[in-house]
């Protein structure tokens, strides 16, 4: 828990009435309670086993890691099949495309899937292959996956994921990135991977008070990286990622040797402001900057940031039917832009495929976080993640790194601007595939944009 007056202090203290659930722990309290489920205190030894009981006053001298492994109550996923036999379906859209939101149909067809044949148990099990631990952090549980390469010299990185993703955006990452010599690399490619869910997301902790922005993020990732022994590391954000890794670079803690982004904070002052203003373009633009400013503009008039205002103004109205209604949850998750391509599973040759999707909704749902995840866009309703003004990229010295995929629905950054949001920027590149979600959509490709972002840090 945090210490009065000192929001940083790595003691924890832990009250006589905790319940503790460490190293068999179970992703789940009681189920789907609307105040969250019963968190795991620290138990007496970093990484010790213990069994559900309660504790006496314990005040740790050093910050616990703790093993955590995901175990779903099957009367969890009997509820959620169930929720979704009893759909009560709205009447069909009234134009042939996703412009009013998801299809009826295509919708119908995956939620069926959901409750039928579709199986949470292999989510689980890759979760549970790989090392998972929760650490308090700031009065907050904060969940993470840590892959240790076997190669001399990895450098450590830490990822961070965005809203509708998680941690399982990111898992075909992890090979490529820890170990490349199986994925055709070399061995002084290597990174130690850490990726933790935020705040409110996941397996991650609701925070209880406000203040859970980027900025406080920021902080509790270099807390995370410094408490796993790591005394220099790099990171890469794309989404909310960005603006983390975007503070982390403001921030400039010691032993952060430079950031990768694939959702820079580019837009010039008056590009932005015309962005903001759904006013015309200024002046000035060259081809490429005017077909990106266009892009974005029409992406906006177009409702492209619909779910972004709704969070960003009221999550506590959007959160009531998330958690109550699978076929909600769906609907609302998909209207976001970077599935505006996804096939809802009909080209088998696509990612995410449609399980990948279903593990991420699930996720959502059994952790019931849709709400406490919409609140993360009013904790930062101020912050706009495109404005190289807004975020103060001039201020940044730390090296930073860009990769841009060409199928964002967002915008795709011009290195016009990039060069000129970034002073200390130090590698930029194009990909030829890839949208919004990068590293689920093309994870070798992702990798190798990492890697060389980050080859002149080594």
């Amino acid at each position: 828990m945090m210490r009065p007056g000192n929001a940083w202090e790595d003691d924890i203290r832990v009250t006589d009435t905790e319940i503790v659930a460490v190293g068999a722990i179970v992703a789940h309290g009681p189920p789907r309670s609307p105040t969250g489920p019963v968190l795991p205190a620290q138990p007496d030894t970093i990484g010790e086993e213990t069994t559900m009981t309660k504790r006496s006053t314990v005040q740790e001298t050093a910050p616990a890691i703790r093993p955590f492994h995901v175990d779903v109550p099957e009367a969890d996923l009997d509820d959620l099949r169930q929720r979704i036999a009893a759909t009560r379906w709205p009447d069909q859209e009234t134009v042939p495309d996703r412009s009013q939101g998801a299809r009826l149909a295509e919708l119908q067809e995956l939620v069926r899937y959901w409750g039928t044949d579709y199986d949470w148990r292999k989510a689980e099990a890759q979760l549970n292959a790989l090392p998972q631990f929760i650490t308090n952090i700031d009065g907050v549980d904060i969940h993470f996956i840590h892959v240790r390469s076997g190669h001399p010299n990895a450098l450590p990185l830490i990822i961070t994921h965005g809203w509708p993703g998680s941690v399982l955006e990111q898992i075909k990452i992890i090979g490529p990135l820890t170990d490349p010599t199986a994925f055709g690399g070399r061995a002084e490619d290597a990174f130690d991977v850490v990726i933790p869910s935020l705040p409110g997301f996941g397996f991650s902790s609701r925070p209880t008070e406000t203040g859970w922005g980027v900025e406080r993020v920021a902080r509790a990732w270099d807390v995370l990286m410094k408490r796993l022994g790591y005394t220099q590391y790099v990171a890469q954000g794309g989404d909310w990622g960005a603006g983390v890794v975007e503070a982390m670079a403001r921030q400039a803690p010691t032993g952060l040797l430079g950031i990768h982004t694939n959702l820079p904070a580019v837009f010039p002052p008056d590009a932005a402001a015309a962005i903001a203003s759904e006013g015309p373009a200024p002046t000035g633009l060259s081809e490429k900057e005017r077909a990106e400013f266009d892009s974005m503009s029409t992406f906006i008039h177009n409702g492209g940031w619909a779910y972004l205002k709704m969070m960003s103004a009221r999550p506590q109205a959007v959160g009531y039917g998330l958690p109550d209604s699978p076929a909600g949850l769906a609907a609302f998750l998909l209207v976001h832009g970077g599935f505006a391509k996804w096939t809802y599973g009909k080209d088998p040759q696509q990612s995410p495929t449609r399980d990948d999707v279903l593990d991420n909704l699930s996720l959502y749902w059994l952790t019931n976080t849709a709400t406490s995840a919409a609140r993360f866009y009013w904790e930062n309703r101020e912050v706009n993640l495109i404005s190289a003004a807004a975020q103060k990229t001039d201020e940044i010295s730390v090296p930073v790194a860009i990769s841009v995929f060409p199928n964002d629905d967002l915008f795709r950054a011009p290195e016009t601007w990039a060069r000129r949001a970034f002073p200390s920027l130090i590698y930029f590149h194009q990909a030829d595939r890839g949208g919004h979600f990068a590293a689920w959509e093309e994870p070798q490709l992702f990798s190798d944009e990492v890697r060389a972002g980050f080859q002149s840090l080594r």
